[in-house]
């Protein structure tokens, strides 16, 4: 199975008929398809699936379909021409309609089930038959799997329509919600982050919505009024869409033998995982159960370095379910995200998180999403022929160790954020204490002590309060201290300085640059999501004095505490 997922390659691809020659379905052609599913794909209403990988869906396609954007980064990685995201083929298709794809690509997506757990816990009372069989992708259908370059890439309609997942819902997204997601996988991969790929975005001229959202100027808590927004769909790429949540759903079927193929469909999705995401670290000539045991160590050391990541640059996922957490251990689903402006260890853009999945908890909501992926493995170890005696205990070990290896991965990214040799905890607690007394920028602030300033005066570019003598006199002393332990080593403060930018981006994507950007958008007016697209990509660059001027600031005040910018329901 490596092999065959890895032995393609592709030309340059100038237009459609050159993109179907990539084209290869490895989930549907060596996945289990499920038994209830119509051959048509018309498999639109909420319903029970109890078996099966996935279910064929034939996508809803927008009305009326007009280019918004398209990643041209990605575009030039994947060999595609620009030309092609306007053209009327690609554009068809990206919008949901596959009645037309050229051979062998398919005239049906497909859908995935999954199972929900929060911060540690499994649920069932959300799905509309208490069962947990009607989670799963309600809007989400990818369309195609193709190998390009060598590399596989699944490309899935975000807002395709509805699903046997969709659990009541309409099955779209809205122009808004598709726009901040767009923006924000191509700003985290520019970061160096982990990510699924934004590929295109369109939006429909005539097909609208109703969504709860927040009224002009309210400080509500939550949406206070209901809108009309213009329909979107987005297509995101990633290796695969293979969540914990997926996992979970097949390990929690074959510990319960919830069906006489539980345990087969648990084997064959966790091995397609490894094929799909870890071929390059995994041996296919392993017995499964050192493939799982190598599995759990490699997603820890992704998972463990991903949030790291995250709080380097600022990022905060708000909903960090188990469903959320991308098996192959990437930034997946950007609904209530934010980056942190003011710092707090507690900062929660979305307002349904709750603390548990605030900023500075993110590596505890992913300790408890690798334990729900370590639990849903185990029967794997406990039932299959060829386990080994010490496995369990193997499985156990790495489990244990998540913490440790979160905490040496937070250390070594704060190492790099200050310019340090080694990790000095009396040191950075002090800052972190700073940083709260005195509200301070996150990122601007990072970016200022890149420069290595003589004296805090800079530094004061990120502060959002006044400093009294006392406050000015600690900073002036963690300064003093910070500065003795850079210049104590061999490194020259222009490396040091350099290194520092490195890890320290100077743009990140506000949620208060984001709205004006949305709200245009839907007037037809896209110049600002280009504009946004074109700064957001080069988040670490100096860029042009008026860049700087419009991007590089605190946020303003008249934005404190405002709904849909400050804080936001989840996105939809």
């Amino acid at each position: 199975m490596k092999n065959r997922l890895s032995q393609k390659t592709a030309p340059a691809v100038l237009n459609l008929d050159d993109l179907a020659k990539c084209a290869d379905y490895s989930f549907m052609d060596m996945l289990n398809c499920d038994p209830d599913a119509t051959e048509s794909g018309a498999d639109h209403a909420p319903r029970q699936v109890f078996s099966g990988h996935y279910v064929p869906v034939k996508p809803t396609p927008i009305e009326a379909p007009e280019y918004v954007a398209h990643s041209k980064h990605f575009f030039h990685e994947l060999g595609f021409a620009d030309s092609m995201a306007e053209s009327a083929d690609f554009v068809r298709i990206f919008t949901g309609d596959l009645s037309q794809v050229p051979v062998p690509m398919r005239k049906l997506g497909w859908a995935s089930g999954y199972a929900l757990s929060i911060f540690g816990t499994e649920y069932t009372q959300q799905c509309p038959f208490q069962t947990g069989n009607g989670y799963g992708d309600g809007r989400a259908i990818s369309v195609l799997e193709a190998v390009i370059n060598g590399r596989r890439w699944e490309m899935q309609l975000k807002g395709g329509g509805r699903t046997p997942y969709c659990r009541g819902a309409d099955g779209r997204a809205v122009l808004r919600s598709s726009v901040r997601e767009f923006l924000a996988q191509e700003h985290m991969h520019a970061l160096g982050v982990p990510t699924s790929r934004s590929l295109s975005l369109y939006v429909s001229k005539s097909e609208k919505v109703q969504r709860p959202w927040y009224s002009e100027g309210s400080r509500s808590k939550d949406p206070d009024m209901f809108i009309l927004e213009p329909v979107a769909i987005s297509t995101r790429v990633a290796p695969s869409f293979i969540r914990v949540g997926q996992i979970e759903l097949f390990g929690r079927r074959a510990r319960k033998q919830e069906h006489p193929d539980a345990m087969e469909e648990l084997e064959k999705i966790v091995l397609h995982l490894i094929d799909r995401e870890y071929a390059d670290v995994i041996d296919n000539k392993l017995s499964t159960a050192e493939k799982v045991v190598l599995l759990t160590r490699e997603f820890r050391s992704r998972l463990t370095s991903l949030v790291a990541n995250w709080i380097r640059v600022g990022y905060c996922q708000g909903n960090f379910n188990s469903d959320n957490c991308a098996a192959g251990g990437f930034t997946l689903d950007y609904g209530p995200f934010g980056f942190c402006e003011v710092f707090d260890p507690y900062y929660q853009p979305w307002t349904g998180g709750g603390e548990h999945f605030a900023f500075w908890n993110q590596p505890v909501a992913a300790e408890r999403n690798f334990e729900m992926f370590c639990t849903a493995l185990q029967p794997l170890l406990e039932m299959h022929p060829d386990a080994l005696p010490d496995s369990i205990q193997a499985l156990d070990e790495i489990r244990s160790g998540f913490a440790k290896v979160m905490q040496a991965e937070m250390e070594k990214m704060f190492v790099a954020k200050l310019g340090l040799g080694t990790f000095n905890a009396a040191l950075f607690s002090e800052l972190v204490t700073l940083m709260m007394q005195t509200s301070v920028d996150y990122t601007i602030f990072f970016r200022e002590l890149s420069s290595i300033p003589d004296d805090i005066g800079p530094l004061k570019k990120s502060f959002y309060s006044h400093l009294n003598e006392d406050m000015d006199k600690r900073w002036s002393e963690w300064l003093t201290k910070w500065k003795s332990l850079i210049t104590n080593t061999a490194r020259t403060l222009e490396d040091i300085s350099e290194q520092m930018k490195r890890a320290n981006p100077k743009y990140s994507l506000r949620e208060w640059l984001l709205a004006p950007a949305y709200q245009q958008a839907v007037t037809g007016n896209y110049a600002l999501v280009r504009e946004l697209q074109d700064v957001m990509t080069q988040p670490y660059a100096e860029q042009s004095q008026e860049v700087e001027e419009k991007y590089y600031r605190l946020k303003p005040s008249e934005f404190s505490e405002l709904g849909g910018v400050s804080h936001l329901s989840c996105s939809s």
